[in-house]
């Protein structure tokens, strides 16, 4: 049986959302599905319709996180100079943590207790990393980046963003801290720390 007209991608995305919102101002105790169909205007029914129920719900919610920032970093421009597509990659990071922040718990956070991703919905998580991950590469391979593993780098450099973004969102930096002039710095010394001179 077809969907109904009203249990549209647009409902589907205003519930991810609300979900997100749920879970991180609230915790998990809030989400439920009657409450999330109400806050979002719509049925329970179109809930069940849409995911099936709450497990699928949240692996929904999961992959949609992480679909998010990956096809913010797919849109940067990787051309050129590798240590600048680096940094600019850094920066589209932080603009996605920032404009979905509800979403940054639940791909980081540990906000739904008991959520273990499966094999697939694991796979498209790390699929969003695959931009850091081919600049990398190409910049090991025309020689700019001195690291061994592309791996390894990726990890590390995914380490610095990771954390800086998590202390601005969990509102642990100084109030007086300019923290996008930080975190640009942060990541273009990181880059640099990388790259071969002279």
């Amino acid at each position: 049986m077809p969907r109904p007209k009203t249990h549209d991608d647009a409902l589907r995305v205003r519930l991810l959302d609300r979900a997100g919102e749920l879970l991180s101002s609230e915790g998990a105790s809030a989400l439920s599905l009657r409450r999330l169909a109400a806050d979002a205007d719509t049925s329970t029914t179109a809930v069940y319709s849409l995911f099936g129920g709450k497990p699928a719900l949240v692996r929904e919610l999961y992959v949609e996180a992480f679909r998010r920032l990956g096809t913010r970093l797919r849109a940067v421009d990787t051309a050129g100079d590798p240590a600048e597509a680096l940094n600019r990659l850094g920066t589209a990071y932080r603009q996605s943590a920032l404009a979905d922040p509800h979403l940054y718990g639940v791909m980081f956070g540990g906000v739904i207790p008991g959520f273990e991703p499966d094999a697939e919905a694991t796979a498209e998580a790390l699929a969003a990393l695959a931009p850091l991950l081919e600049v990398i590469t190409n910049g090991i391979g025309s020689g700019v980046f001195t690291a061994e593993r592309p791996e390894d780098m990726a990890m590390a450099c995914w380490g610095i963003v990771h954390g800086l973004v998590s202390l601005e969102l969990g509102g642990t930096l100084p109030p007086d801290l300019d923290s996008a002039k930080t975190y640009e710095l942060a990541v273009r010394v990181n880059t640099e720390g990388w790259s071969r001179r002279g």
